[in-house]
């Protein structure tokens, strides 16, 4: 899509990227389910144009034309916020209780979030497939930068991730099958590496490549995880 179409929802570009289901797999989860009631998201689901107010309009028409009865939507302004959450499907109680089942087309945190706020006993669904946290290039591109590692190494290597855009996350420098500066399974791809050495090289800080990283410390990213402020 063209950059100037990208809605810049509350005016973020870091953002959980999605994929809407198919209506195929959609009506399977709901098979037996006759009233239906469909949860957006103003934020992520928004700028992915994965569960917008226009896709979520448009997936309720289509609902309707497989049988279906939507008995009312909404797009909390980020249905992972379980203050934003409760306040939006408070308004919409009235169509919650006539619904058979809940259809949510936000990320996994999104629809998580429905049912843990929804005060009501009624079956939840998800309608996306939830890919990466990324961020949008200028021409409108949903890119993967982070792992949330929980043990980040950017500081090392010129703010390039390698564990994210190395394909086999190495921490000490390329493989062998980087070839002129292009990655060995997908000859498309710069090779992280060969960007990392390019970057530091510009910030004169080429001694960095020499310190030995130790083993990644994969105690911090056992899930799930949880942070007390």
């Amino acid at each position: 899509m063209p950059a100037g179409d990208i809605p810049r929802a509350a005016g973020n570009q870091i953002m959980i990227v999605t994929r809407q289901k198919g209506i195929k797999e959609i009506l399977k989860y709901i098979e037996g389910r006759k009233n239906i009631f469909v949860v957006g998201c103003g934020e992520c689901s928004t700028t992915c144009k994965t569960g917008g107010e226009e896709e979520v309009k448009a997936l309720k028409d289509t609902l309707e034309k497989e049988g279906k009865f939507v008995t009312g939507w909404c797009v909390p302004e980020a249905p992972c916020i379980a203050a934003k959450v409760k306040i939006e499907l408070a308004k919409h109680r009235a169509q919650i209780e006539s619904s058979d089942a809940i259809l949510v087309m936000a990320c996994g945190l999104g629809v998580q979030s429905v049912k843990e706020n929804l005060r009501l006993e009624r079956e939840v669904h998800v309608g996306c497939d939830t890919l990466f946290m990324g961020a949008i290039d200028p021409a409108g591109s949903f890119l993967e930068k982070c792992a949330a590692c929980g043990d980040c190494v950017l500081e090392l290597t010129a703010l390039i991730c390698p564990v994210t855009r190395c394909a086999k996350s190495l921490l000490d420098g390329p493989c062998g099958g980087q070839d002129k500066g292009k990655c060995e399974v997908d000859k498309n791809k710069d090779c992280a590496w060969i960007l990392i050495y390019n970057e530091l090289k510009k910030q004169n800080k080429l001694q960095l490549l020499k310190e030995r990283k130790p083993p990644k410390d994969h105690s911090k990213n056992i899930k799930p995880r949880s942070l007390t402020l």
